[in-house]
């Protein structure tokens, strides 16, 4: 299985934006040399949840830093952009980095973000679905028109040419079932990004793959995105996730702002809006505490041996085959980030990339055989 690092620039407002981007890309440098396979993060606008307005820029640094890991969007949020101009960045990137691209896609669920692109909620996924066309099919043909509700495109070509078919390596975030549906006609993998249990995760992932097939494409294995708190004594793990990924969970409501239910009858959105139940009653500190319990229970903290019976869990339950941990978060001191990420690299990652020593057991592939 490979194994990735994610940095995401998140700033819950300790420390000025120019240190919080010092620190990440510091821990991103340490990928290569401590064995990762990829380097992925996250496209976000407006607030301090993660301040990367343009997650293949950035990308672009690591491609020059580096020389062997894979680079990867996790996501670019396709509403908010011109298609033809993600597939030229896309088809840039994928050539200066010498072809070591994966790209994953969403929709996007913050009308601040919305709002300041000027774009209609209502539109996101009409949006979504035809800019994942464009996109596919302007780095699969040499030119290609598209007459569509949103774009109307004369004939053109994109250069440079991508340089090794980054988009037979799509991947697009499903938190609604409507979008794993549409990701599985559109010939897209799933990458998982835990928000719900993970009973409804696996539900999704069956029905993507349901769904794939029936349409004639071979589904891909998911590739999951997940905080990581790992310690020798499982106690300070444990009381890292709380404090750090419960510091991360506030910053969710703060940028998406769920709680208010101001996503109530926004088509597309009907999933979100029935969150807003929860969120809003975390002025009760009970409630919330035990939001913030279940939110850490959906990650993975403890010692190393325990970190690797969750993933085998995950794995065994979704078929993954690409783990990516993000070890830096909800305003976590750089020190004890880069001790995480180390200690991750030392004991849990190596038997991970081991296919013998971490064999992947899923029902279904046990009964064909």
């Amino acid at each position: 299985m490979k194994v990735g690092t994610a940095i995401s620039m998140l700033n819950v407002g300790e420390k000025p934006d120019g240190e919080i981007y010092k620190d990440d890309v510091r821990l991103g440098l340490l990928a290569e040399p401590l064995g990762f396979d990829s380097i992925w993060s996250v496209e976000h606008h407006f607030t301090g949840y993660a301040m990367v307005p343009n997650v293949v820029q950035l990308l672009t640094y690591f491609a020059g830093a580096t020389k062997r890991v894979q680079l990867g969007t996790a996501v670019i949020v396709l509403p908010w952009h011109d298609p033809v101009r993600v597939a030229e960045e896309m088809s840039m990137l994928d050539n200066l980095s010498g072809g070591r691209t994966m790209f994953g896609f969403g929709r996007g669920a913050a009308t601040v973000e919305y709002d300041g692109f000027r774009i209609s909620m209502d539109e996101a996924r009409a949006r979504f679905e035809e800019a994942a066309k464009i996109v596919i099919t302007a780095l699969s043909k040499e030119r290609f028109s598209y007459d569509g509700q949103f774009y109307k495109i004369p004939e053109m070509s994109i250069r440079p040419r991508p340089l090794s078919h980054p988009e037979k390596r799509l991947y697009a975030s499903s938190v609604s079932p409507e979008s794993a549906e549409i990701m599985a006609k559109l010939g897209i993998g799933v990458l998982i990004v835990p928000q719900k249990d993970w009973e409804t995760t696996v539900a999704d992932v069956q029905r993507y793959r349901a769904t794939a097939q029936a349409t004639g494409f071979t589904p891909k294995p998911p590739i999951s995105l997940i905080n990581v708190s790992v310690r020798e004594s499982s106690d300070e793990a444990l009381e890292d996730a709380h404090v750090y990924m419960g510091a991360m969970f506030d910053s969710i409501d703060a940028h998406y702002h769920f709680s208010d239910g101001h996503l109530q009858g926004v088509k597309g959105y009907e999933f979100y809006a029935k969150m807003a139940k929860t969120y809003s009653k975390f002025s009760d500190s009970t409630v919330k505490a035990k939001a913030v319990e279940f939110f850490t229970s959906l990650h993975v903290a403890g010692t190393p041996q325990q970190c690797l019976d969750k993933i085998a869990e995950i794995r065994n339950r979704t078929g993954m085959d690409h783990f990516v941990g993000q070890f830096s978060y909800g305003g976590m001191p750089y020190e004890r980030g880069e001790k995480n990420m180390r200690l991750f690299a030392e004991k849990v990652k190596p038997v991970l990339q081991d296919n013998a020593a971490f064999p992947l057991f899923m029902p279904e592939a046990e009964a064909r055989g």
